[in-house]
């Protein structure tokens, strides 16, 4: 091994693969620069596109929202007044009908008619709302999430969460949060608040699993025990399948266990779960865990055909958290929500606590209310995501709020599904592109997602090249050391499986940032490695 890598590795191996990339950018950069190879970063999974109808209608509507404000007064230099809400809608559409040929105008069309004629909302109250959430000129109120961006968002997850079950949704709070990354924080700090989950409690992870997840829990103020639920199914020939036999998910039977995490589709292998895995997982919550509380990161589940969440499966156990960051090319905006079912355990532990944790918790949010006992779960994590004393302030900011309902309200008229069926027929293409290139064999399975890819180089090694090869590559090499040799050796930036709580040896492979061509460079890129190390196998014989 060369030794500025095995130093290299020393210092990288317990630090997490979204830190590791950092590094491995570096050196692939450093090495593109002084050979021919393209620059490549498969790393972190922001994706390369954008959904540009909902985008252009939020631009159009701000430009109406302008004129509505200007309605009220305007003065120089560049004073104008608040929206009206009498007679707004009216107004909104003669503004559509006079710009109809304008970027924007028939999704606002459309959105509109389905908000009045599906969701039956008010016209002026919907008009006002999109006029003043998008202007931004008040705080949001309230401040869970606007009322009518609430029953958009909840018709949409009902259609991309719910599989279209009838009448999901009606039942649920959401709490509209900046991004995926604030529902994680807001959701661990308010269960540990609220002594749902305390410090060394055991929780569950089905792993592998996005990094936060495995690194949040070992932080002083949480400390949990973590156990492990692992995708470790295989096939008959020995292929990874990413699904969770029983004997894993059993474990979930004891009640110590008092949260169990997921993300579903799962990051990396980018699977859903199977309908065994679901009916599984229902199975033990009845019958032996009743009081598992469940948070389920549902972010890829768009791009999975006929997906249907633990959200709906179990909705009194379940937190959901969606974020519209990845389907809709919007990292950038921050856009998420925390689902949670009106009846729902939280509540019910909550209220099951002894005294001296109900007097704790009636003195936290006693500025809120004359009966701090009442406050739902729900509305304690929008009150704990602003220090409990800053509640009244709390709440995504509304144009935030307003371009996430037009991302909504996008796929709600889309009755053909036209915008997902790119989508995924897109991750698939990349996703052969990549597995072809580097001659693996890719198993078909409908429950394969395909925005990431993580691949087993044991598993790889061990059909091409029997189970010696693999022996003598795990004696000689750490499992850092491809992906440090792709960044160095190819200028292919990969994050290593094994920060993940996957298999050592595997690697994540972000079919969301680069064209089918560049997945193609990346496939051999890999393979060239494997035969680097097959090559050094063979001589290491040759001189035994």
């Amino acid at each position: 091994m060369n030794e500025s890598l095995r130093k290299k590795e020393q210092e990288l191996s317990k630090m997490s693969p979204f830190e590791i990339k950092n590094e491995l950018i570096k050196l692939a950069k450093k090495d593109a620069r002084k050979s021919t190879d393209q620059f490549l970063n498969a790393g972190r999974g922001n994706p390369d596109w954008i959904a540009t109808a909902p985008r252009q209608a939020f631009f159009l509507l701000g430009q109406w929202a302008l004129q509505e404000c200007e309605r009220t007064f305007k003065e120089d230099p560049g004073i104008a007044g608040m929206p009206e809400s009498e007679g707004s809608m009216k107004r909104l559409q003669h503004f559509l009908m006079v710009n109809s040929t304008l970027p924007g105008a028939l999704l606002l069309h459309e959105a509109i008619e389905y908000c009045l004629n599906v969701l039956k909302l008010d016209g002026d109250s919907l008009a006002y709302e999109w006029a003043e959430g998008i202007i931004g000129d008040e705080y949001p109120t309230p401040v869970r999430m606007l009322e009518l961006s609430e029953k958009i968002v909840k018709a949409y997850m009902a259609k991309e969460m719910g599989n279209n079950a009838p009448g999901f949704g009606k039942e649920y709070d959401l709490f509209a949060t900046e991004g995926g990354t604030a529902a994680m924080c807001y959701i661990f700090d308010s269960l540990q608040a609220n002594h749902l989950v305390n410090a060394h409690d055991k929780i569950a992870l089905m792993t592998p699993i996005f990094t936060p997840y495995l690194e949040i829990p070992e932080l002083n103020r949480y400390e949990f025990e973590v156990v492990n639920i692992e995708a470790n199914e295989l096939d008959a020939e020995g292929f990874h399948l990413w699904q969770y036999p029983d004997s894993e998910l059993n474990k979930l039977k004891d009640p110590e266990i008092k949260l169990l995490c997921l993300v579903n589709p799962s990051n990396p292998p980018s699977y859903k779960l199977s309908d065994h895995c679901l009916r599984k997982i229902v199975e033990i919550v009845k019958n032996d865990n009743p009081n598992l509380m469940i948070v389920t990161d549902d972010v890829y589940g768009t791009f999975a055909k006929d997906f249907r969440s633990l959200m709906y499966e179990l909705p009194q156990n379940t937190l959901c958290v969606y974020s519209f960051s990845k389907y809709f090319g919007a990292t950038g905006w921050r856009l998420a929500v925390i689902a949670l079912a009106k009846e729902n355990i939280y509540n019910r532990l909550i209220e099951a606590q002894p005294e001296i944790q109900k007097k704790d918790l009636y003195n936290r949010y006693r500025s809120l209310t004359p009966n701090p006992s009442g406050i739902s779960f729900i509305d304690r994590l929008v009150a704990d995501s602003r220090s409990v004393a800053l509640n009244h302030t709390a709440g995504l900011s509304t144009p935030q709020q307003i371009q996430m309902v037009m991302f909504a309200l996008m796929c709600l008229v889309d009755k053909e599904n036209i915008y997902k069926n790119k989508m995924q027929e897109m991750m698939h293409e990349r996703l052969s592109s990549l597995w072809n290139a580097a001659g693996m064999k890719l198993i078909p399975d409908e429950r394969r997602v395909g925005y990431y890819s993580e691949i087993d180089i044991m598993v790889w090694g061990r059909q091409e090249y029997g189970e010696d090869f693999c022996d003598w590559l795990k004696a000689n090499y750490q499992p850092l050391d491809i992906v440090l040799r792709l960044a160095s050796e190819t200028s292919v930036v990969l994050l290593n499986g094994s920060g993940f709580a996957g298999p050592d040896w595997s690697v994540r492979a972000s079919l969301a940032n680069l064209s089918k061509k560049d997945y193609e460079l990346i496939g051999k890129a890999i393979r060239k490695i494997i035969q680097t190390y097959h090559q050094e196998y063979l001589e290491y014989n040759k001189s035994r």
